[in-house]
């Protein structure tokens, strides 16, 4: 018996999504419709979607950096701004660099770092364990390990002093404006990785911390932060004996801090 073809309606579709707020509806209905075997499937993903739920949520995966990262439901999505991230630190590493991707979420970075720099060692760590397991799903394929803790806690004792390269997008929106982020980010993703306390910077600061033990001299560490916290931030790294500085990418509307161990 021969099966029914799907034809959807993309302009109602399109519709339906732009009157729901979606800016780019007319790309999430083909994406929509790529993930859909049936018109029931379909309605029922689209339903989801006007309803709130993050598009990356419902396909199972994100795009970045060209490549296609799957995200769980309550999991970070990594955002086009932190590609800036990548290439600071992608810029800073030296030849087989030992790297570790903290606060990792869906192991984004650590995806695209482990196919530009052929390291000699990457690893992975978060706190949140519904992202533990998604980093797990990216990255085992790899043989990345994805470490389950609070910071460099997570991490064996043994690397201690010796990592050249720590590239960390943790939670920097001030406790108070998290309730004015995106419903998509708000509702639906770990508040472990959005709020980054009273004034943002609550993690970033430890992360400074333990960047000055977990380093070896010469390593760098690279974050994520607003524009309007990086002179806060390298006071903080400065403070903790690195030697800070700060990259902007206007088009992208991001920023990232990087801070040297002094060699």
């Amino acid at each position: 018996m021969a099966s029914t073809v799907f034809t959807p309606d993309r302009p109602a579709l399109v519709r339906r999504l732009r009157a729901a707020g979606c800016v780019f509806a007319e790309d999430e209905a083909e994406l929509l419709i790529a993930a859909a075997d049936s018109a029931q499937a379909l309605t029922r993903l689209v339903d989801r979607r006007v309803a709130g739920l993050p598009l990356e949520h419902l396909l199972g995966w994100a795009e970045f950096c060209g490549r296609r990262i799957a995200v769980h439901p309550g999991v970070f999505v990594p955002r086009g701004r932190t590609a800036l991230l990548v290439d600071a630190a992608t810029a800073l590493a030296g030849p087989a660099p030992a790297v570790l991707d903290l606060c990792c979420g869906s192991g984004a970075a650590a995806v695209v770092l482990h196919e530009r720099l052929t390291p000699r060692w990457l690893a992975a760590a978060d706190i949140d364990p519904v992202a533990v397991a998604c980093a797990r799903r990216n990255l085992e394929p790899l043989g990345v390990p994805v470490y389950e803790g609070d910071l460099f806690d997570a991490l064996p004792a043994g690397r201690r002093g010796t990592l050249d390269l720590v590239v960390a997008n943790a939670p920097y929106v001030p406790t108070a404006a998290v309730t004015s982020l995106p419903a998509e980010a708000r509702l639906y993703e770990a508040p472990v990785a959005l709020d980054g306390g009273t004034d943002g910077l609550a993690v970033l600061r430890r992360v400074a911390s333990g960047a000055a033990e977990w380093l070896a001299p010469g390593g760098h560490v690279v974050v994520e932060v607003s524009v309007a916290q990086a002179p806060e931030l390298c006071a903080v790294f400065t403070a903790a004996g690195l030697e800070p500085a700060v990259v902007r990418d206007e088009e992208r509307e991001a920023t990232a801090v990087t801070a040297r161990r002094p060699g």
